[in-house]
């Protein structure tokens, strides 16, 4: 598919959106453009239909049998089920943002027939296209800058699809409209957090830790407070998937260590909609959330299996239904060393990747802690006796909302972000003249050899308006046109455009007159990351001056 770039004019910007689409929650934050600069308000939605829910609400679909959404959010959810409908079944649709992600496919939702992942946040969004709603008399496609934030680990295909979903929701008129734009969960966490540095007396030159813990991923990055408030990334952002639905995984591995797994699958696949109940009215609120490590303040937690979640008793099979049945009467005691070790696998990965962080940078002095998961009192408090002795840890007042806002704020003032590290390997490709030392295989019947040209190369701190350039001539004497391909990667001595994890970005054509001129007809390729869909590609040719702005086709 073709995607054209263009943005409306910058004096017609009047709104700015922050949308943080999330694998658990998501949410919105708003404010006004002022053109005098000066600060504004960011206002964060609570309005959800005709429910209330302050900062975000949970992304969750509920579709019928003709594929039509039938609630989403909070609704989606239901209410506390009942034993005289535990057979009915819903097809309740939940995390399909992971389907956006290289994770496990047992960690992908099973969707319902006829419903792709596309269609799914597709229909979420669609959803939440209400926004528009929010400013009368401003036109919604032409004075409204939308920021969607993405994890750290999101690479560009995944990024084209968000864009390809936005606009078929109905967000955008223009596929390619550049009043979408994105920014990293932690980036966009970075931005909301630069402006507590002042309340901790930090100054210019400041570096600090952002770690965004969200419910599937948890993303890092380090940042330094530049002067006029703008901030640099100074060590390449990292993340996995290691945010608080895991811990939600690790507490239904427990309760199908005590049912049977044959019990939890058949309820996992005939029941999905009583699942969400049990992990998100029961587990989240009763128990992870307010879970704070504190072994003599603990009572054991009580869990009702007949209350919470009927439709599991009638799978459950011997021995495990005596035991359940006749001396537990259906309730599951949750102990305090029971509870911690749902979440000590998952803190084990998030701190793995905090201290990959400040191995990297010695002088970084504050930790902000931003992200849903990062309101659980656990976490807060193991965070807190891991680090506080080597840097001041920070809360926010709404970590949660601490993303949209931060979204919200890069809108208002992209100029916010003065540098990036690059997450990929960027190049083209390019047919020098095989040579000895070339694989044998690779020499094609022209005598040439297809190979990866490296432009920009991962881990490099850039500049958001640097340009990397290389200069290019015909293969062919008789050509009249280049086609470059463009590719990116996460090694860093890549040599072929075929190599396993290697990823196609686009490609575009430049006409190439003047073929009297043989080979000499030279063309100067660019390569810009202003923002960060990396594709802002620009191609001159020397001989007559001509200049071309990129097209690149998005490879499915």
């Amino acid at each position: 598919m073709e995607i054209q770039y263009f943005q409306a004019k910058v004096e017609d910007l009047r709104v700015a959106v922050g949308v943080d689409f999330g694998t658990t929650f998501s949410g919105f934050a708003y404010a006004f453009i002022q053109k005098n600069k000066t600060k504004t308000e960011v206002i964060v939605n609570e309005e959800w239909g005709h429910f209330k829910s302050p900062n975000k609400t949970n992304t969750v679909l509920q579709y019928n049998e003709y594929g039509e959404v039938l609630t989403w959010g909070v609704d989606a959810l239901g209410s506390e089920p009942s034993r005289r409908r535990a057979n009915n079944s819903s097809k309740t649709v939940e995390a399909f943002k992971f389907y956006l992600g290289d994770v496990p496919e047992s960690k992908k939702p099973q969707l319902p027939s006829g419903i792709t992942f596309e269609k799914a946040i597709t229909d979420y969004l669609g959803q939440m296209e209400k926004i528009e709603n929010h400013w009368p008399g401003i036109d919604f496609y032409k004075h409204v800058r939308l920021v969607f934030t993405v994890p750290a680990e999101f690479d560009e295909k995944s990024k084209t699809i968000m864009r390809k979903c936005i606009y078929n929701a109905g967000l955008v008129k223009s596929i390619g409209t550049l009043n979408l734009q994105f920014t990293t969960e932690p980036e966009a966490a970075a931005i909301h957090c630069m402006n507590r540095l002042k309340e901790l007396n930090l100054k210019t030159g400041a570096t600090y830790l952002v770690v965004d813990c969200g419910g599937g991923t948890v993303d890092l990055t380090v940042r330094k407070l530049l002067s006029d408030d703008r901030i640099a990334e100074t060590t390449e952002r990292s993340g996995d998937y290691c945010g608080g639905t895991y811990v939600d995984d690790e507490f239904l591995k427990f309760l199908e260590g005590r049912v049977g797994k044959s019990a939890m699958n058949m309820l996992k696949k005939k029941h999905r909609g009583q699942v969400n109940y049990l992990v998100h009215k029961y587990f989240c609120p009763e128990v992870k959330i307010p879970f704070a490590g504190e072994k003599s303040k603990f009572k054991t937690i009580e869990l009702d299996i007949q209350k919470k979640c009927p439709a599991l008793m009638q799978y459950v099979n011997s021995p495990e239904r005596e035991q359940l049945s006749d001396e537990d009467e259906w309730i599951i005691d949750l102990d305090f060393d029971t509870v911690k070790s749902f979440f000590d696998p998952v803190l084990r990965k998030i701190f793995r990747l905090i201290d990959m962080q400040l191995s990297k940078c010695s002088d970084c002095s504050v930790m902000f802690l931003v992200g849903g998961f990062s309101e659980s009192r656990y976490l807060q408090f193991k965070i807190k006796e891991g680090y506080e002795s080597r840097l001041t840890i920070a809360i926010p007042p709404s970590p949660a909302a601490a993303i949209e806002k931060g979204a919200c704020e890069y809108g208002l003032d992209m100029k916010t972000v003065s540098t990036r590290v690059l997450k990929w390997t960027y190049g083209t490709d390019v047919f020098p003249k095989w040579k000895s030392g070339d694989p044998s295989p690779r020499k094609t019947a022209e005598g040439l050899v297809a190979k990866f040209y490296l432009m920009a190369s991962k881990g490099t701190e850039v500049d958001v308006n640097k340009e990397f350039s290389a200069t290019f001539i015909p293969v062919y004497p008789e050509q009249d046109s280049m086609e470059l391909s463009f590719y990116y990667t996460s090694a860093n001595n890549a040599k072929y455009c075929d190599e396993p994890g290697m990823k196609k970005l686009g490609s575009f054509t430049i006409d190439l007159p003047d073929i009297h001129l043989g080979t000499n007809r030279p063309v100067l390729i660019s390569l810009c990351f202003a923002s960060m869909e990396a594709t802002v590609v620009t191609a001159k040719n020397k001989t007559n001056g001509k200049v071309y702005r990129t097209t690149f086709s998005n490879e499915e």
